[in-house]
């Protein structure tokens, strides 16, 4: 499992925002930390308060030169459509082939609804030189990531790359 300390594991994905259009990783690293969100699946209620609590905090990653990037095995046309729908200032990622949630170990499954494979809600906070500083994981799917926590995270690997 992907841990504090270790090199952030590189994926390739779709990446959505104004455009859509094939992204890695590593070549999002370096300019600020990054902050990966996985979530199980976009238009659902703890997901949806998930992300709608990171738009509405986003000035504060801005401000810390953070990209924060929400990720689920969702279409690319689904978050295009949640992003949209919920006025998401940030991208969102589209790992509909699992490479991302495999990468980092964050695999979930919603047996009572036959879904086998699913992002579990988690955080990561990956700093300048793409090690993570940072990493949270749900241990329900209902449960939100510690929103202050994940800020303190972001700053403090701001703070390590001046």
């Amino acid at each position: 499992m992907a841990s504090t300390g270790d090199t952030a594991p590189d994926f390739e994905a779709t990446f959505v925002a104004d455009d859509v259009e094939s992204m890695r990783l590593s070549e999002r690293l370096g300019d600020g930390p990054v902050v990966l969100a996985f979530f199980p699946a976009a238009f659902t209620g703890t997901c949806t308060t998930e992300l709608c609590t990171l738009r509405d905090r986003f000035d504060r990653f801005e401000a810390l030169n953070a990209t924060v990037m929400g990720i689920s095995t969702d279409l690319p046309y689904a978050l295009s459509e949640f992003r949209s729908q919920e006025e998401f200032t940030f991208g969102l990622v589209s790992d509909a082939g699992h490479e991302a949630i495999a990468a980092y170990d964050v695999v979930d499954s919603f047996d009572h609804v036959g879904i086998d494979e699913i992002a579990r809600r988690s955080v990561f906070v990956i700093d300048d030189e793409g090690t993570i500083t940072y990493r949270w994981l749900a241990g329900e799917p209902g449960e939100e990531p510690p929103y202050d926590e994940v800020e303190a995270a972001v700053e403090s690997a701001t703070a390590e790359a001046i």
